[in-house]
Protein backbone atom coordinates (compact mmCIF):
# COMPACT_ATOMS: atom_id res chain seq x y z
CA UNK A 1 0.00 0.00 0.00
CA UNK A 2 1.32 3.44 -1.04
CA UNK A 3 2.05 6.32 1.59
CA UNK A 4 -0.46 8.22 -0.30
CA UNK A 5 -3.26 5.42 0.15
CA UNK A 6 -2.54 5.10 4.14
CA UNK A 7 -2.87 8.77 4.61
CA UNK A 8 -6.63 8.62 2.75
CA UNK A 9 -7.32 5.17 4.39
CA UNK A 10 -6.17 7.25 8.01
CA UNK A 11 -8.02 10.81 7.08
CA UNK A 12 -11.39 8.76 6.02
CA UNK A 13 -10.91 6.77 9.31
CA UNK A 14 -10.32 9.81 11.23
CA UNK A 15 -13.43 11.07 9.87
CA UNK A 16 -15.69 8.73 10.86
CA UNK A 17 -14.19 8.34 14.65
CA UNK A 18 -14.75 12.56 14.55
CA UNK A 19 -18.41 11.92 13.04
CA UNK A 20 -19.29 8.84 15.37
CA UNK A 21 -17.48 10.87 18.86
CA UNK A 22 -19.64 14.22 17.68
CA UNK A 23 -22.37 12.45 17.45
CA UNK A 24 -21.69 10.51 20.85
CA UNK A 25 -21.07 13.89 22.50
CA UNK A 26 -24.54 15.72 20.94
CA UNK A 27 -26.42 12.34 21.65
CA UNK A 28 -25.02 12.63 25.51
CA UNK A 29 -25.72 16.25 25.21
CA UNK A 30 -29.45 15.93 24.83
CA UNK A 31 -30.03 13.13 27.05
CA UNK A 32 -28.04 15.58 29.55
CA UNK A 33 -30.79 18.31 28.82
CA UNK A 34 -33.96 15.98 28.95
CA UNK A 35 -32.40 15.22 32.57
CA UNK A 36 -32.09 18.91 33.48
CA UNK A 37 -34.78 20.25 35.50
CA UNK A 38 -36.53 23.38 34.42
CA UNK A 39 -34.50 26.13 36.53
CA UNK A 40 -31.39 24.60 34.59
CA UNK A 41 -33.59 23.95 31.31
CA UNK A 42 -34.32 27.19 31.59
CA UNK A 43 -30.77 28.67 32.24
CA UNK A 44 -29.55 26.50 29.11
CA UNK A 45 -31.69 28.18 27.44
CA UNK A 46 -30.86 31.62 27.46
CA UNK A 47 -34.03 33.62 26.56
CA UNK A 48 -35.07 33.31 30.30
CA UNK A 49 -32.71 34.97 32.20
CA UNK A 50 -35.18 37.49 33.57
CA UNK A 51 -37.70 34.71 34.77
CA UNK A 52 -34.91 32.53 36.40
CA UNK A 53 -33.66 35.45 38.45
CA UNK A 54 -37.26 36.24 39.85
CA UNK A 55 -37.30 32.98 40.63
CA UNK A 56 -34.38 33.37 42.41
CA UNK A 57 -35.16 36.73 44.08
CA UNK A 58 -38.74 35.18 45.26
CA UNK A 59 -37.11 31.74 46.71
CA UNK A 60 -38.33 29.13 44.23
CA UNK A 61 -35.93 27.57 42.89
CA UNK A 62 -36.12 24.56 45.04
CA UNK A 63 -39.35 24.59 44.47
CA UNK A 64 -39.03 23.96 40.34
CA UNK A 65 -36.21 21.54 41.13
CA UNK A 66 -38.09 19.63 43.15
CA UNK A 67 -39.68 16.45 41.36
CA UNK A 68 -43.28 18.27 40.27
CA UNK A 69 -44.73 17.54 37.61
CA UNK A 70 -44.88 20.95 36.41
CA UNK A 71 -46.12 22.90 33.24
CA UNK A 72 -44.84 26.32 33.20
CA UNK A 73 -45.79 29.01 31.10
CA UNK A 74 -42.28 30.90 31.00
CA UNK A 75 -42.39 34.52 30.09
CA UNK A 76 -38.99 35.03 27.88
CA UNK A 77 -36.56 38.03 28.72
CA UNK A 78 -38.48 39.91 25.98
CA UNK A 79 -41.53 39.10 27.74
CA UNK A 80 -40.56 40.92 31.01
CA UNK A 81 -38.84 43.87 28.32
CA UNK A 82 -42.15 44.67 27.56
CA UNK A 83 -43.28 45.44 31.17
CA UNK A 84 -43.49 49.38 31.89
CA UNK A 85 -39.98 50.68 32.85
CA UNK A 86 -38.81 49.68 36.65
CA UNK A 87 -41.54 46.72 37.16
CA UNK A 88 -39.15 43.58 37.13
CA UNK A 89 -36.78 45.90 39.45
CA UNK A 90 -39.71 46.95 41.64
CA UNK A 91 -40.90 43.43 41.62
CA UNK A 92 -37.28 41.93 42.26
CA UNK A 93 -37.29 44.37 45.59
CA UNK A 94 -37.18 41.88 49.00
CA UNK A 95 -40.01 44.01 49.83
CA UNK A 96 -41.78 43.41 46.59
CA UNK A 97 -41.62 39.45 47.48
CA UNK A 98 -44.81 38.57 48.17
CA UNK A 99 -46.08 40.30 44.76
CA UNK A 100 -42.92 38.13 42.65
CA UNK A 101 -44.24 35.01 44.34
CA UNK A 102 -48.00 35.33 43.27
CA UNK A 103 -46.94 36.46 39.62
CA UNK A 104 -44.32 33.71 39.57
CA UNK A 105 -46.56 31.06 40.49
CA UNK A 106 -49.29 32.48 38.35
CA UNK A 107 -47.51 31.18 35.80
CA UNK A 108 -47.14 27.42 36.89
CA UNK A 109 -49.52 24.42 37.01
CA UNK A 110 -49.39 21.17 38.54
CA UNK A 111 -48.80 18.24 36.44
CA UNK A 112 -46.75 17.68 32.88
CA UNK A 113 -49.17 19.21 30.47
CA UNK A 114 -47.94 19.26 26.76
CA UNK A 115 -49.38 21.14 23.75
CA UNK A 116 -51.29 18.05 22.42
CA UNK A 117 -52.87 17.82 25.18
CA UNK A 118 -54.74 21.72 24.93
CA UNK A 119 -55.00 21.44 20.96
CA UNK A 120 -58.90 22.44 20.01
CA UNK A 121 -59.68 22.93 23.62
CA UNK A 122 -60.10 25.87 25.60
CA UNK A 123 -59.79 25.48 29.16
CA UNK A 124 -59.88 27.04 32.77
CA UNK A 125 -56.85 25.91 34.68
CA UNK A 126 -55.96 26.10 38.28
CA UNK A 127 -52.00 27.47 38.74
CA UNK A 128 -50.02 27.32 41.20
CA UNK A 129 -51.24 30.23 42.70
CA UNK A 130 -54.43 29.49 43.25
CA UNK A 131 -56.16 31.70 40.42
CA UNK A 132 -57.02 30.21 36.96
CA UNK A 133 -55.49 31.34 33.57
CA UNK A 134 -57.15 30.33 30.45
CA UNK A 135 -55.86 28.41 27.80
CA UNK A 136 -57.12 28.79 24.47
CA UNK A 137 -55.87 25.38 22.26
CA UNK A 138 -58.04 26.02 18.85
CA UNK A 139 -55.25 28.36 16.53
CA UNK A 140 -51.95 27.62 18.42
CA UNK A 141 -51.62 27.89 22.29
CA UNK A 142 -52.53 31.28 23.94
CA UNK A 143 -52.33 31.27 27.62
CA UNK A 144 -54.62 34.14 28.55
CA UNK A 145 -53.54 37.10 26.17
CA UNK A 146 -49.93 35.65 25.84
CA UNK A 147 -48.84 33.24 22.94
CA UNK A 148 -46.77 30.41 23.70
CA UNK A 149 -43.86 30.90 20.90
CA UNK A 150 -41.47 27.67 22.18
CA UNK A 151 -44.04 24.93 23.02
CA UNK A 152 -42.87 21.53 24.74
CA UNK A 153 -39.80 22.04 26.20
CA UNK A 154 -39.19 18.73 27.95
CA UNK A 155 -37.50 19.11 31.81
CA UNK A 156 -36.93 16.28 34.32
CA UNK A 157 -39.76 17.44 35.99
CA UNK A 158 -41.94 18.86 33.67
CA UNK A 159 -42.17 21.13 30.51
CA UNK A 160 -42.13 24.22 29.80
CA UNK A 161 -43.75 26.59 27.07
CA UNK A 162 -42.31 29.78 26.51
CA UNK A 163 -44.82 33.17 26.75
CA UNK A 164 -44.26 36.25 24.70
CA UNK A 165 -46.23 38.08 27.70
CA UNK A 166 -45.95 38.34 31.98
CA UNK A 167 -48.96 37.35 33.18
CA UNK A 168 -50.67 39.27 35.89
CA UNK A 169 -52.74 37.71 38.21
CA UNK A 170 -56.44 38.97 39.05
CA UNK A 171 -56.27 40.95 41.79
CA UNK A 172 -57.34 38.71 44.88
Amino acid sequence: MSLKNILAAATTLSMIAGAAHAGHHENKDKMTMEKADIVDTAVAAGKFNTLVAAVQAAGLEETLRSDGPFTVFAPTDEAFAALPAGTVESLLEPENKDKLVAILTYHVVSGKTKSKTLAGKTLEVATVNGATVSIDGTNGVVVNSANVVIADVATSNGVIHAIDAVLMPPKQ
